[in-house]
């Protein structure tokens, strides 16, 4: 009743397409990570294809469906059609959640769910002892979690008058100004650097990188606590020339924390959840051995390199 009585109030409202309990590889110690929906960039191995759109977003868990046809007979905008599975029209569906309640297997999920902060703070609260006890606290990924730049801010103040570690997974490209001025807010910042070559990066992401080059140096200029997370593709950021020019880029801005995030193919399935809607391609990770490799080579420049993730 609180949450419907609420609607009433002019509150910011964020949204949220999960809350990850327990996670060990977004931050020190346990976290929760907080999910937001929103991404500027399009990359080749978005392993959350569900966070790219800023609204909620039907998907389809094929393996829990029972084809007893509640969907079907419960859309009530004729979006589902039975083909042996429920068919879906992308155009028809307005995410009413209609198909979610009626399915009694959860094979029909919304991804995107308006929360407030006051919820949100109920939610990760939940889970203080854990933080308390391993140095750990909240991460906010996305996506990219300055899409929802008030959100995530007030979010974060609230976070903060509770002491609540708080951690942000950036991809850099957002306004400066809203960086900066929010930078204060944030105990560590885990910043995505997926090329150092301009036009390779937009072939992979659709975007230049003189932006997220430019936010990182603002931010090291302010001593920002940040770790370097650099996702590796096979063929495509992991030659040696990439990883010279970042090695040396970082170390001029003396930036020493960097986790190496070999791919991984989670993006697929859920790109088959959404329906294909947006193609994600079949790539690969380099060989364990080259990504050894890598770590061993910044190490020697006397990085902290972490694989897979930071404890």
């Amino acid at each position: 009743m609180e949450e419907e009585g609420s609607r009433n109030r002019t509150e910011t409202r964020g949204l949220v397409f999960n809350i990850m309990r327990y996670s060990t590889h977004d931050g020190p110690g346990v976290r929760s990570t907080v999910f937001l929906k929103g991404c500027p960039l399009r990359c080749l191995w978005c392993h959350n294809p569900e966070s790219q759109v800023p609204q909620p977003e039907m998907m389809y868990f094929r393996e829990h469906c029972v084809r007893c046809g509640a969907c079907v007979v419960h859309c009530r905008h004729d979006a589902l059609s039975w083909s042996d599975v429920p068919v879906r029209d992308i155009e028809k569906c307005q995410c009413c959640g209609d198909c979610v309640e009626a399915c009694p297997t959860g094979a029909r999920r919304i991804a995107g769910q308006e929360m407030t902060v006051p919820k949100l703070l109920r939610e990760v609260e939940r889970d203080r002892v854990f933080y308390e006890e391993s140095g750990g606290g909240v991460t906010f990924s996305g996506g990219e979690p300055f899409c929802q730049p008030e959100f995530l801010e007030e979010a974060l103040d609230a976070l903060g008058a509770h002491e609540i570690h708080r951690a942000v997974d950036t991809s850099g490209f957002v306004p400066t100004e809203t960086l900066v001025r929010l930078s204060r807010k944030v105990d560590l910042f885990l910043y995505d650097l997926k090329a150092m070559d301009s036009e390779r990066h937009i072939r992979l992401t659709g975007v230049g990188n003189r932006l997220i080059l430019d936010n990182l140096r603002a931010l090291s200029l302010r001593n920002a606590q940040i770790v370097v997370r650099v996702p590796l593709v096979s063929g495509l950021n992991d030659g040696s020339e990439e990883i010279e020019a970042m090695l040396q880029h970082l170390s001029r801005l003396g930036l020493k924390h960097i986790d190496l995030l070999p791919y991984h193919e989670i993006g697929m399935e859920k790109h088959e959840r959404l329906g294909g809607q947006r193609p994600v391609e079949r790539l690969a990770a380099p060989a364990p051995e080259q990504v050894q490799q890598i770590a061993a080579r910044f190490a020697q420049e006397g990085f902290s390199v972490g694989i897979g993730g930071r404890q």
